[in-house]
């Protein structure tokens, strides 16, 4: 004898109800991202490494200087283009451009401001950012995700008590969208930092002043829950 599966609906004496908890938190960022892009270009092959490799090397020290403060360092991709001229016949190279990609990753926002401001006045370096963003890890996820299932525990004890009942049991709790593989709607994405804004070429000036901005998450969860017998 098979056992019988449990309905999906509750009965007149165990009743269910199903809800939707929600959450939504506001916390200063952990970490701030620049991209930086350091160019060169050389009548030769051999000109635009060189070029490239001592500006790619300028741009890893000043980084690194900030010893702590700096999370992480990543180069993202290396290319080294040949210029075909225009005019002429055959494959004949005018010119060599190459270009490095890197991340930095920074913890300390005090820094911030001069990182961005000592890169953009290095030769053909272009600076983007930051991007704003919580750890992956942090603390702040956790809380939001536990005020969204109290939030569900509430509303279901709400409805509960409308009808002179009470909880009696969770049957199932679950992440949004978790039950189905179908694409689940989301609701405003956390924001990160401001639009890429090239800094290539900035004459010395003052230290920028970049202000964090605050991260918003979100946390849904669905739950049902038994009931004991409304008094209707």
């Amino acid at each position: 004898m098979t056992t019988p599966e449990p309905t999906p609906y509750g009965t007149p004496e165990s009743p269910r109800v199903a809800v939707r908890g929600e959450a939504r938190l506001e916390a200063d960022p952990e970490l701030a991202r620049i991209s930086v892009t350091v160019e060169a270009r050389g009548g030769d092959r051999k000109a635009a490494l060189d070029d490239l490799a001592r500006r790619n090397s300028a741009v890893l020290d000043l980084v690194t200087s900030y010893g702590e403060a700096v999370h992480k360092l990543e180069t993202g991709s290396f290319v080294i283009t040949p210029e075909l001229a225009q005019k002429g016949r055959g494959e004949r190279v005018k010119a060599y451009h190459g270009r490095v990609h890197i991340t930095a990753t920074l913890t300390d926002f005090t820094v911030l401001g001069d990182v961005v401001t000592r890169l953009a006045d290095l030769d053909l370096t272009t600076v983007s950012g930051p991007w704003w963003s919580l750890r992956p890890g942090s603390t702040v996820h956790r809380d939001v995700r536990q005020r969204a299932v109290r939030a569900a525990v509430r509303r279901a004890r709400e409805y509960a008590e409308a009808l002179d009942a009470r909880l009696v049991a969770l049957v199932e709790l679950a992440d949004e969208g978790a039950e189905s593989t179908a694409p689940t709607p989301r609701g405003p994405g956390r924001p990160g930092g401001p639009a890429p804004q090239g800094l290539a070429g900035a004459a010395p000036g003052p230290v920028l002043d970049l202000q964090p901005q605050r991260q918003t998450v979100y946390a849904r969860v669905n739950a049902r829950f038994i009931m004991s017998p409304p008094q209707l």
